[in-house]
């Protein structure tokens, strides 16, 4: 058998390495472990040769025990050795996970966290996570720090979050960047003597040189932090309904994506937890409010004052994060991270070069919705010029509707264009790879 301890927030019991011939694990937990003198020692790095050296010692019987942080079998090794070694190789002794050790000294509950790894990734998907929901674990590495974490929070992500907006009337607030209301909780050191968590906001964080003894950093929106009472673990699940009918979104003159047009667009978004999806020419925000209920981390461009005002409340209703951007696209489009998938809703003049820009931004696709049939051939163009797979339709929809006598008739809805485009995978901004 293969011995797998977690040190949890201490060091190992002495017993765990009893009669162990190889022990493997980082410099700081071989140097806390009573390592028998005679055993040969393997520091962590580069995977590859550690996994070789124990093959070689498992092979011939030899007593391997591997020290890992925490709970080692969640975002931990005993992954690694159960593709190598099989599971029925091994004997697992988890310690206290770092996340459940951050959780407890700041006495929450974590049931209903989520957690991402940023050790090895790309730190763009716990951004994602942090900006989509209000408690979130983010277990850190090199080059995906606090300090990063809270770069990405605090800029590139367009204005203020839901909530009262700034008076009308003033250009101040246009495009000004403004964070989500999220805190972060840095967990250092977790179970030695210099054991400290400290709460700084995503700014604070990014001034400042974390060294390397961060465990885990928690972003909380501490309004929500509490939660509910919760029956499955981690985020909550998918909503139960989406393309939801037009009165449960406030909106002006009936300026709003229509259900069916906008479950057709939801299909081709593909919106989830730790995407980053822009809606461009926002109106009442409805896209950009489901893309949220599906998990998305979502930012509303729209240029009309009293539109953000319906974003954000529409948001607040339905108990979402927008972060929303008072502009016009697409000049307000330039000081934005680069999103997943982007809706591009409404339609004048500038629509195609709104959509180029767009096309040359997104990572996976870009979904347009337009009534005007004299804007569909510039605007496949724009698709296709930045190297995407173009398709679309016509959608024309009949709704019943109620007559005098208790009879019912269709009403016709104004016919819509969907166009979407998806990204080649070997063509960039234009460019082929």
């Amino acid at each position: 058998m293969i011995t797998v301890v977690g040190t949890g927030t201490g060091a190992p019991p002495p017993e765990s390495l009893a009669g162990a011939e190889l022990v493997v694990g980082g410099r700081r937990h071989l140097d806390a472990a009573a390592v028998p003198a005679n055993a040969e020692q393997v520091v962590l790095g580069p995977l590859a040769p550690a996994l070789d050296i124990i093959e070689r010692h498992h092979d011939k019987g030899s007593r391997v025990v591997v020290l890992a942080s925490g709970d080692p079998g969640f975002f931990g090794i005993v992954r690694v050795l159960a593709e190598r070694f099989g599971p029925g190789a091994l004997d697992v002794r988890p310690g206290v996970s770092s996340v459940a050790a951050a959780f407890a000294r700041v006495g929450l509950p974590w049931d209903d966290a989520v957690v991402v790894s940023a050790h090895g990734r790309d730190l763009r998907t716990a951004v994602n996570v942090c900006r989509a929901r209000p408690k979130v674990a983010v277990l850190t590495g090199p080059g995906a720090g606090p300090a990063e974490l809270g770069a990405a929070l605090g800029s590139g992500a367009g204005a203020a979050p839901s909530g009262p907006v700034a008076p009308r009337g003033g250009a101040a607030h246009e495009h000004s960047p403004a964070p989500l209301k999220r805190v972060l909780l840095v967990a250092s050191a977790l179970g030695t003597e210099d054991e400290r968590v400290e709460r700084v906001t995503p700014a604070e964080a990014a001034a400042r040189d974390w060294g390397t003894a961060v465990s885990v950093v928690l972003c909380l929106d501490e309004s929500r932090a509490l939660g509910a009472v919760r029956t499955v673990a981690g985020p909550p699940p998918a909503p139960s309904q989406w393309a939801l009918e037009e009165d449960a979104f406030a909106h002006r003159d009936s300026m709003i994506t229509k259900f069916e047009v906008r479950a057709l667009a939801l299909a081709r978004l593909g919106p989830r937890l730790g995407d980053l999806v822009w809606d461009v020419g926002a109106g009442s925000g409805s896209v950009a409010v489901e893309c949220a209920r599906l998990g998305a981390a979502v930012i509303a461009v729209e240029k009309a004052a009293d539109g953000v005002e319906r974003i954000q409340a529409n948001a607040a209703a339905h108990q979402v994060d927008v972060q929303v951007v008072h502009g016009s696209a697409p000049d307000a489009l330039a000081e934005l991270d680069d999103p997943d998938a982007v809706f591009v809703g409404g339609g004048g003049r500038e629509l195609p070069e709104i959509v180029a820009v767009c096309a040359r931004r997104a990572r996976r696709g870009v979904v347009v919705a337009m009534a005007a049939l004299d804007r569909v051939p510039a605007v496949r163009a724009a698709l296709t010029g930045a190297g995407f797979d173009c398709d679309g339709v016509l959608l024309q929809s009949s709704r019943l509707a109620p007559l005098p006598g208790d009879v019912t008739r269709l009403a016709a809805a104004n016919p819509v264009f969907l166009l979407w485009g998806v990204r080649n995978p070997v063509y960039r901004e234009g460019v082929a790879q």
